[in-house]
């Protein structure tokens, strides 16, 4: 079954759980968030990740990724000349099925695809948590700051959708990690990209900014 969602291209992958502040000034935009929140609760979007194109001016966003992730609207400030600044959290990953571009915004018709942990993903959350406080502990050594990782969950679903929230990786690896079947690919997955990571942590003397060290807003 699908439903039609309204949808924001990013220059960025958004995952379950991840926080994700918004500053709306393009008018398209304005009005797809007053959309949503003149609509039925959860008052909540698509993010899609733009894989050609930009995100600012209309058409800039020339191709979609196939597969997004709901934003879930938490917080919410209104200015006087009409722009937000929005608070999201990620909710579920869909895959697109059709777009609809007849109004300012985009809307497409998804499929919300099923959080499963697939074969075998109790036995690789070890190997990736040890790994990844190992990438985490060669971020803190190159100056950077990261979160507390004294609670890294056990469960394999919302371990795998930390660790691809928190890699600073190519916006490619990143979709790849989003499109992965289940937890265990996902894992699986992140096993190979964190010791790609610390290697290449090893070899060099610094690292570059990212969501990781700062968090920040990103503007559409």
């Amino acid at each position: 079954m699908t439903e039609r969602l309204p949808i924001f291209p990013l220059g960025a992958v958004l995952f379950p759980g991840l926080v994700l502040p918004l500053q709306i000034f393009e008018e398209r935009y304005r009005l797809l968030i007053r959309d949503v929140l003149d609509g039925e609760e959860p008052h909540r979007f698509g993010v899609v990740s733009i894989e050609l194109g930009h995100e600012v001016g209309p058409g800039a966003a020339r191709r979609l990724a196939a597969v997004g992730c709901t934003a879930e609207v938490r917080g919410v400030q209104k200015h006087d000349d009409g722009r937000f600044d929005i608070v999201t959290t990620g909710g579920t990953r869909f895959r697109i099925e059709d777009i609809d571009d007849s109004l300012p915004y985009l809307r497409a018709d998804v499929t919300l695809l099923p959080d499963e942990s697939g074969p075998g993903a109790e036995t690789a959350t070890e190997p990736v948590t040890r790994l990844f406080r190992r990438y985490c502990d060669r971020l803190v050594a190159h100056g950077a700051e990261v979160a507390d990782l004294d609670d890294l969950p056990e469960d394999p679903i919302q371990l795998s959708y930390l660790v691809a929230a928190s890699l600073i990786l190519d916006r490619s690896d990143k979709q790849r990690l989003l499109q992965a079947g289940h937890a265990a690919a996902r894992l699986h997955l992140e096993y190979e990209l964190l010791r790609r990571e610390n290697l290449l942590l090893e070899a060099f003397p610094t690292v570059p900014a990212s969501e990781f060290l700062g968090g920040g807003v990103s503007p559409n």
